[in-house]
């Protein structure tokens, strides 16, 4: 099954989609998971301020990024990392917002990538309550992890489209996608080139 992509989850200090704090990573190659990686970021000036809400969801505080990269200078292992798979993420806009606010507060050229939602793909797979990710990746198997932790969210996202994948019996991402009627979706350059032609 060659199921190939990358993971990913943000964590955010405040409201703001620049204020990524935390991200983890899960590469995968033919369904099964090869590599992952995780690491604390420093966001921008004007970015910075840790709520106290977003703090009791993920634990994580001020001091804890005090001596992390920034966004500027984490973005190219980011990129690295991810190569050109498709993202994977649950509730995918937010985490595709994370990437182009944080360049844009940053003035970095925001990343092409395609990517998929699990969470849309959780709905035409699962018939659950909830499809909050807990939920989610209890139906695929994967239980007990630490959510609002980056990489454990990236690592409960994977093991939804790999289960979703070997349900549907989907020879790749998109493949998978159709099946279950969800959207592949772009930001960066990519969104700009899949954008549809306005005649005017």
């Amino acid at each position: 099954m060659p199921v190939n992509f990358t993971a990913i989850d943000f964590e955010t200090a405040n409201s703001s989609s620049a204020s990524a704090c935390s991200v983890g990573l899960v590469k995968v190659r033919d369904g099964i998971v090869v590599d992952k990686a995780s690491w604390f970021i420093k966001p921008p000036i004007g970015h910075d301020a840790f709520l106290e809400w977003n703090t009791r969801i993920h634990g994580i505080v001020e001091e804890d990024v005090a001596s992390a990269l920034s966004w500027a200078e984490q973005l190219p292992d980011l990129v690295a990392f991810a190569g050109g798979d498709h993202l994977v993420a649950h509730n995918a806009r937010f985490d595709m917002g994370v990437i182009s606010g944080a360049c844009a507060a940053t003035l970095q050229e925001t990343p092409s990538f395609d990517y998929l939602c699990s969470l849309q793909v959780a709905r035409k797979t699962y018939n659950l309550d909830s499809y909050r990710l807990p939920v989610a990746a209890m139906a695929a198997g994967f239980e007990d992890f630490r959510h609002h932790d980056a990489l454990a969210d990236a690592e409960a996202c994977a093991a939804i489209i790999v289960h979703a994948a070997k349900r549907h019996e989907a020879t790749d991402i998109p493949h998978l996608a159709t099946i279950a009627g969800a959207n592949i979706k772009s930001i960066g350059a990519a969104a700009a080139d899949n954008a549809p032609m306005v005649l005017s």
